[in-house]
């Protein structure tokens, strides 16, 4: 009765679905990954469920060949245009990962090479990055650096969120008070780009075929092609499926976030977390020490880089404020929604009239959508891409 596929595929979507529950019925103050994960670590440790339950639920093949999937889709979700508008804010994001990455190196000496490298880009980024050195992690034999990359993933939300809120606080209130003090609107230059009518795209224009299964076949296509570049060049299929994403969106050759349009985004997504969850059930009760001490140690580190380059030195310049900068780094930490999500706090917070709010959001929301779309999606995944070959 409990020992078969569909039993074992129903454990796991319903600790992904009570994960989803409480991360909206707490505003993502309490992360669903989070518990998600937790959940699946308190299984494992205490034996309630085996450790082999993602390959017996089905789950275990798809994972493998599910991520160049994921990563296309992403691609075909950058706005290049709007990346232009932000370049200021791009820049700011992608030097936080950079010192991050840079400074990561000091973590050698107190959690372990393997552990650091994992580490890394999984700070710099999201679900996809985490995916790749985990996997790379257990294929290497390093059981312990993968489970570490995925606690760090799970927790990481918690560390950036007060950061992310806390400064964008402090821009948000100092805005409104000049605004108050003045009666002056502040207009911030290139933010919004109000483009002009556009001609309708090629997939705009055949829109009617693209269904479910072109879409998907088209993926597939281009995850392919991904794979040979690979093959033919050495750098990361991953990379190479984000390049195509993007550059065949621009051009409007494929429907934004096809994934989605293919109605096929959930499964993907869980197939992905599914090749991650493995390095969960080779904890040990003793391991979680060691893992406890690891997870404070980079965080720790992380969040005084992040202080240090971006409040004490001058980087913050670059962007034009102390409080928007330590905002714009911790966004590599969050992602969409989180950043979304904080945003929209903040303005409910601080302002008193909608006019006020929507001052807020005019400069918050470009900056912390703009910031974890730069980190999460787009560059974690070719730092992440570059680091699997060190371990």
């Amino acid at each position: 009765m409990f020992e078969n596929t569909y039993f074992f595929l129903f454990i796991c979507l319903l600790f992904f679905g009570i994960g989803d529950v409480l991360g909206v019925a707490t505003k993502a103050k309490l992360s669903s990954v989070f518990v998600s994960l937790f959940l699946f670590l308190i299984g494992f440790v205490t034996g309630i469920i085996p450790p082999d339950i993602i390959k017996v639920a089905g789950l275990s093949e798809m994972g493998k060949w599910a991520t160049c999937f994921i990563v296309f889709s992403m691609g075909t979700t950058i706005n290049l245009r709007e990346l232009l508008a932000e370049w200021r804010t791009v820049a700011t994001a992608v030097l936080s990962m950079l010192s991050l990455t840079v400074a990561g190196f000091a973590l050698v000496p107190l959690i372990g090479y393997e552990e650091t490298i994992v580490a890394i880009p999984i700070l710099n980024g999201g679900i996809v990055a985490t995916q790749m050195m985990t996997t790379a992690a257990m294929e290497q034999g390093f059981q312990i650096a993968a489970a570490l990359g995925a606690i760090l993933y799970a927790v990481q939300k918690f560390v950036g969120t007060p950061i992310a809120s806390y400064f964008g606080l402090r821009e948000a209130n100092a805005l409104i008070e000049e605004y108050r003090r003045t009666g002056v609107r502040p207009h911030f230059p290139g933010q919004a780009v109000q483009e002009g009518e556009k001609k309708p795209t090629f997939f705009e224009r055949h829109k009617k075929y693209y269904g479910a299964f072109t879409s998907l076949a088209l993926t597939a296509t281009f995850a392919w092609i991904s794979y040979l570049i690979q093959l033919g060049t050495g750098l990361s299929a991953t990379i190479w499926a984000l390049i195509l994403g993007a550059v065949v969106s621009y051009l409007g050759i494929v429907p934004p976030n096809i994934l989605k349009h293919a109605n096929s985004s959930g499964i993907f997504n869980i197939a992905v977390f599914a090749s991650i969850i493995p390095s969960l059930a080779l904890i040990k009760v003793d391991d979680l020490i060691t893992l406890s001490y690891a997870t404070v140690v980079v965080f720790i580190l992380s969040v005084a880089v992040l202080f240090i380059f971006f409040y004490v030195l001058p980087f913050w310049k670059l962007i034009g404020s102390r409080n928007l900068a330590m905002g714009v780094a911790s966004c590599q930490l969050l992602g969409f929604p989180a950043t979304y999500l904080i945003a929209n706090e903040v303005a409910q917070a601080a302002a008193e009239t909608d006019e006020e709010k929507q001052i807020i959001l005019d400069r918050l929301m470009p900056k912390y959508l703009v910031g974890g779309f730069s980190t999460v999606t787009t560059f974690s995944v070719i730092i992440a891409g570059f680091f699997v070959p060190l371990l």
